[in-house]
């Protein structure tokens, strides 16, 4: 059906013809009264009625109509309080313009004719409705009364009316169900109440049969610790008889103590003056005793100076360690020495440090063994480096003789050159680190300090059985990270 502008019953019947003079659309129920006569049913002319009073749902719903539709009207059909407000966000404009849009929509008729016609357009079938003063059952009643508002056809107020009496039924039944709905939980919890209160109480009962219980255990105690009370007051009374005997016999037997203490300290005074004489003595025995000590260790000196000087033995430029090094690697077989002298394993860390002091100590390491132990997340190059150089160490404070043995079917190009006092061996093709060592073992003179370190238990049992001193990798790993 054709749009048209509603009839609005506030707006004067001239500027109404006006009106729909403008539009092109005239309405055949408006009739032209010059004589200024009002009709009271429509409420035109000077008796205007005041504006009804709307429920809150139909206000807010008329407020959000407006609010949408402002924005789609021409600026100059826009009243000037509203148009700060249609350049609100959407969200904002119905929240914030509520009080501006329903203002201008009661006093002015004709931005309400203009709103009303593009309300109705999207209305559609509803606003038509409306617009002949009829409202469909099934229709809102807070929309027929909003639109009813907006249009103002004839009997709009009773349609507000009736769409207000359906809005505050529809409240008191809301309020009626939330009130049965309160009235059902209430009831509910009155019946947990109760079963819970009924739980409580049995277990109140059983709670107050355990307590008389406990109650007459409690008495039966009591009277217990009465009689044992009165036992226990009569041992004490005894105990206090015999206290008073014991205090007499300590008193006579300190008396005895304090005499026998004196004639102790007079004998401890003899002791010490005897003790005072047998000590200067004794350091005169001992003053007899180093000379001839020294003069044993200087003849013993003397001795062997003209021992070394009959034989005519020189000073020697190679060490056992470097006979097995060369032509000594090539024997195997060579019988070993006498372990008779050698000293026996001992797993003391610190031991290595003892050993290491004893004269010509002879340092033998099985490479490898300890430094895949220490540091083997390096590279094996890493590794022999980092190994020599803390042996160069060693044999610097120690100035013994120190030999690092790695396993290699032929030596190693490119090392740097080893420390001074520090021996670097590569076992040769088809021959073992650990046959090497065994062999420098065994080549070494008996009575000699030879120290092997190694944790491989093969080599720590070859190298015992010849008199060496086996210790673990562990030790030496501790003595290079002290250093």
């Amino acid at each position: 059906m054709p749009l048209t502008e509603p009839y609005d019953d506030h707006l004067p019947q001239e500027d109404q013809v006006a009106l729909d003079g403008a539009l092109g659309n005239p309405d055949d129920n408006v009739v032209s009264d010059t004589s200024g006569a009002s009709d009271p049913t429509t409420g035109d002319g000077p008796g205007v009625e005041p504006e009804p009073t709307l429920p809150e749902p139909v206000r807010q719903r008329i407020v959000t109509l407006t609010a949408a539709v402002l924005p789609t009207l021409p600026a100059d059909e826009v009243p000037v309080p509203l148009r700060r407000v249609a350049k609100f966000a959407p969200n904002r404009r119905a929240r914030l313009g509520a009080p501006a849009i329903a203002a201008q929509l009661a006093a002015d008729p004709l931005f309400r004719q203009r709103v009303t016609a593009r309300v109705l357009a999207d209305a559609g079938d509803l606003g038509a409705a409306v617009v002949e003063g009829t409202a469909p059952a099934a229709a809102d009643p807070v929309e027929v009364a909003a639109l009813a508002y907006l249009a103002r056809p004839r009997g709009w107020r009773e349609l507000i009316d009736a769409s207000g009496a359906a809005v505050r039924a529809e409240a008191d039944s809301a309020v009626v169900a939330e009130l049965v709905r309160e009235a059902e939980q209430r009831a509910t919890r009155a019946e947990h109440d109760r079963a819970v209160a009924r739980v409580e109480a049995d277990k109140l009962r059983d709670e107050l049969a355990r307590v008389r219980e406990e109650l007459g255990q409690l008495r039966e105690e009591s009277r217990q610790v009465a009689r044992t009370l009165r036992e226990t007051q009569a041992r004490e009374r005894k105990a206090t008889e015999l206290l008073a005997t014991e205090r007499g016999r300590a008193a006579r037997a300190s008396a005895d103590v304090d005499a026998e203490l004196r004639r102790a300290r007079a004998r401890l005074a003899e002791a010490e003056a005897a003790a005072g004489v047998a000590r200067a003595s004794a350091k005169e025995a001992r003053s007899v005793d180093d000379a001839r000590l020294w003069l044993l260790l200087e003849t013993i000196g003397q001795a062997a100076v003209g021992l070394r000087r009959e034989l005519a033995l020189d000073p020697v430029d190679k060490l056992p360690a470097d006979f097995v090094a060369d032509a000594y690697a090539e024997q195997p077989g060579t019988a070993p020495a006498s372990p008779a002298t050698r000293a026996r394993d001992t797993d003391d860390p610190a031991r290595l440090d003892q050993l290491l002091a004893l004269p010509r100590a002879h340092l033998v390491v099985d490479g490898y063994n300890v430094t895949k132990r220490g540091f083997g997340e390096m590279s094996l190059e890493q590794q022999r480096k980092r190994l020599i150089t803390g042996l160069g160490g060693i044999a610097a404070q120690t100035g013994d003789e120190v030999t690092v043995v790695f396993d290699g079917a032929e030596r190693m190009h490119g090392l740097p050159p080893a420390p001074r006092g520090v021996r670097v061996l590569f076992s040769r093709k088809g021959e073992t680190a650990d046959e090497l060592i065994r062999r420098l073992v065994r080549a070494e003179p008996a009575g000699r300090p030879v120290v092997v370190v190694s944790s491989d238990r093969e080599v720590a049992d070859g190298v015992r059985r010849h008199g060496a001193y086996p210790l673990g990798a562990d030790s030496l790993l501790r003595r290079l990270a002290r250093s």
